[in-house]
């Protein structure tokens, strides 16, 4: 594992301790991967344009974001696919999220969401509290985190 690689991955699960209710030990494991499977994805594969918003790779910035659509994810079984509005601004895009990810605290039509720009890629939260559901993730760094077979 390459220092880039290690360094991804320690964010990750720093997050996933973030997230989590206090565990034990042997739980770390656990919830890093949890959180690698249930609460991220790729930016490719979690974020789109919505059909009134232009094509681009800049369709997403920080800010504060209002829920104006819920459906479920086309072709994407146990997905969530919001549509999400800029408050100051014109920018619209959509988010699929795993339903897993929303097992805790759902978002509903007209919530709050708060969007920050990471390293990493995306954090979105729950305005009202800033907890976060998800972590759209740049595509190189989620396939850094993918699992692997690990042979001795």
């Amino acid at each position: 594992m390459n220092t880039s690689t290690f360094s991804r991955a320690l964010c990750l699960a720093a997050f996933a301790l973030a997230c989590a209710a206090p565990t034990q030990a042997t739980s770390l494991t656990s919830s890093a991967s949890s959180a690698g499977s249930a609460s991220s994805g790729s930016i490719s594969d979690s974020i789109g344009a919505s059909s009134n918003s232009s094509s681009g790779d800049d369709r997403v910035a920080a800010g504060d974001y209002r829920v104006i659509d819920i459906a479920q994810a086309p072709a994407k079984p146990d997905t969530t696919r919001m549509t999400l509005r800029a408050v100051a601004g014109a920018r619209e895009f959509t988010l699929d999220v795993p339903n897993r990810a929303l097992t805790d605290r759902g978002v509903d039509k007209g919530e709050l969401v708060q969007v920050s720009e990471r390293v990493y890629g995306f954090e979105f939260a729950h305005a009202d509290t800033k907890r976060s559901f998800f972590l759209a993730l740049q595509d190189d760094w989620y396939r850094d985190l993918a699992s692997r077979k690990v042979t001795i």
